[in-house]
């Protein structure tokens, strides 16, 4: 039996050798997209016990915070004050770990350090690859706040000073917060309330910025 066709067919036209891929594969008409390589930054949060670290890194970080909380008992008694922080039955024993993505080429990585003297020996390594701290205050305790301001200053590494204002109350003004912890004038000095997303997010911005400006007096 004889088929006839209304047009008569012609042959596939094949492309080019040299558009066909390594794989055999004929090349996308999509946009290619481009990649981009996150920038990771690093930076500590440190401060006396019961400052409000933990409760820094959690008010700020996209992630559930990564935390190593552990009972506050009787064998330290003595040792850890509660006398201000009345509810308090949990402290960090290692880190606290958040993170927070700024924009689609840089991403923090928040360190929150344990406060207490006793695990002072950490910090070597949790400090190692920091641009910066921050340095939580609690005017209540002023000196609880030296081991970490006297750290980064001999460590040479950029910090601000952010007095957490307990329920929402500036109780000293900045430069008598500054004369008290014996701190110069190029280091910020900022209040916040470390519960508040924008407080905290106000303190990252400055100490970047404050890292950057001593990078480049370098």
């Amino acid at each position: 039996m004889a088929y006839e066709f209304s047009r008569p067919l012609t042959a596939t036209q094949a492309p080019p050798v040299s558009e066909v891929g390594a794989t055999g594969s004929l090349p996308s008409r999509l946009p290619m997209r481009k990649e981009t390589a996150l920038l990771p930054v690093k930076i500590v949060v440190a401060g006396g016990f019961g400052v409000g670290k933990t409760t820094f890194v959690g008010a700020i970080s996209e992630i559930t915070p990564l935390t190593t909380e552990a009972a506050v008992t009787a064998v330290s008694a003595g040792l850890d004050d509660v006398q201000f922080v009345k509810g308090k039955d949990t402290t960090t024993v290692a880190i606290d770990f958040g993170r927070v993505t700024l924009d689609e080429s840089l991403v923090l990585y928040l360190f929150g350090a344990p406060g207490q003297n006793r695990f002072l020996f950490l910090w070597d390594e949790l400090v190692t690859g920091a641009i910066g701290a921050v340095v939580l205050v609690d005017t209540r305790r002023l000196a609880d706040s030296f081991l970490a301001v006297d750290y980064f200053e001999r460590s040479r590494i950029p910090f601000i000073v952010a007095v957490n204002c307990f329920d929402g109350v500036v109780v000293h003004e900045p430069d008598a917060v500054r004369q008290a912890l014996a701190v110069p004038d190029d280091v910020p000095l900022i209040h916040l309330d470390a519960r508040e997303r924008e407080g905290t997010k106000a303190a990252l911005i400055e100490v970047t910025k404050h890292a950057i400006s001593r990078a480049r007096a370098y």
